[in-house]
């Protein structure tokens, strides 16, 4: 499920988008997973979208796809700095899991 709203911003791994009460940050990562839960997400503490992987043992672990953050609570400044830790985190997996071989 892809929300048609108006991009803010975005990075490689990330889009924030305009919804009518919120903005929504979106994990580009998660693009294509089946939206299985609505429910608060534990480290933001805002509504979240979650869906499920299967990690190589196939336990299933719930992960957010997208956030609702309220205009009334967030300003898009906080949340840039929620996707900008986003963006590090996954760039460094990248850095760690495919690292340059061009050398």
């Amino acid at each position: 499920m892809s929300l048609d709203l108006p991009v803010l911003k975005q990075g490689s791994f990330y889009y924030i988008k305009d919804g009518d009460a919120d903005f929504i940050l979106e994990d580009k990562t998660k693009r294509g997973l089946t939206v299985k839960d609505i429910s608060i997400d534990e480290k933001l503490n805002v509504k979240a979208d979650k869906g499920m992987i299967h990690d190589m043992d196939g336990i299933g672990h719930w992960v957010p796809i997208r956030w609702y953050f309220s205009k009334d609570l967030f300003d898009l400044k906080k949340i840039s700095e929620y996707a900008d830790a986003m963006e590090k985190k996954y760039v460094e997996l990248r850095e760690l899991t495919c690292p340059d071989d061009s050398d």
